[in-house]
């Protein structure tokens, strides 16, 4: 029993790192059942007997990332002081892994979005969510800590942050990653920091 509970999370881990293989490789609508039993020289029933669809194969993948970049960020967190520098430090790592995917985590979504699935589309809402409300949590210790602006709205300034490196993702893989994504990134933290730093913290960095 032992070894067949091994197996099927051998043969799921395959299949998962085959979709993967293929959404990177050739975007996130060749991802099917058929492209993928091909990578893995299984059967489509084979394929079935592990996921029963395609959407349960994408809920995975997101599930995946999303848990992956919450761990950072806790990690993060947990083994630095409070500062823009730390937040400036997970996102720095979150854009590398990205770039190291080719922004699969954003293809998924627009994959996810495309298959118009409501329990689906919760399911993605709620982990974007718990990512943006750890770094307010990130920004509201920043405030604690004299570094960030009390004033500002930290929810807004969350979703800011948010949206400013899944824009920075999209259009980069719409270009065809035809820029440095880590430069592009340095320019806008550049401009979003001093916007959210205390004036004390602005006069010594």
């Amino acid at each position: 029993m032992v070894q067949k509970r091994r197996s099927t999370a051998i043969r799921k881990q395959q299949i998962i790192d085959a979709a993967r293989k293929l959404i990177i490789k050739k975007g996130s609508e060749h991802l099917t059942v058929r492209a993928m039993a091909k990578e893995v020289q299984l059967t489509e029933a084979a394929i079935y007997r592990h996921f029963k669809s395609k959407r349960e194969i994408l809920s995975f993948l997101m599930n995946h990332i999303m848990d992956t970049m919450l761990h950072d960020l806790e990690r993060t967190a947990s083994e630095n002081s409070p500062s823009l520098d730390t937040i400036d430090q997970a996102l720095r790592h979150h854009l590398s892994e990205i770039e190291q995917r080719k922004g699969m985590s954003f293809q998924i979504i627009a994959e996810i979005i495309s298959l118009g699935d409501k329990k689906l589309n919760k399911e993605v809402y709620e982990k974007l969510n718990a990512y943006i409300d750890r770094i307010k949590f990130m920004l509201s210790e920043g405030v604690r800590a004299g570094c960030v602006n009390e004033e500002i709205d930290l929810g807004a300034s969350a979703l800011m942050l948010f949206g400013m490196t899944q824009g920075l993702a999209n259009i980069w893989a719409l270009s065809g990653y035809s820029f440095d994504l880590a430069a592009k990134y340095e320019a806008l933290w550049s401009i979003y920091r001093q916007v959210i730093q205390t004036q004390k913290a602005g006069g010594s960095s």
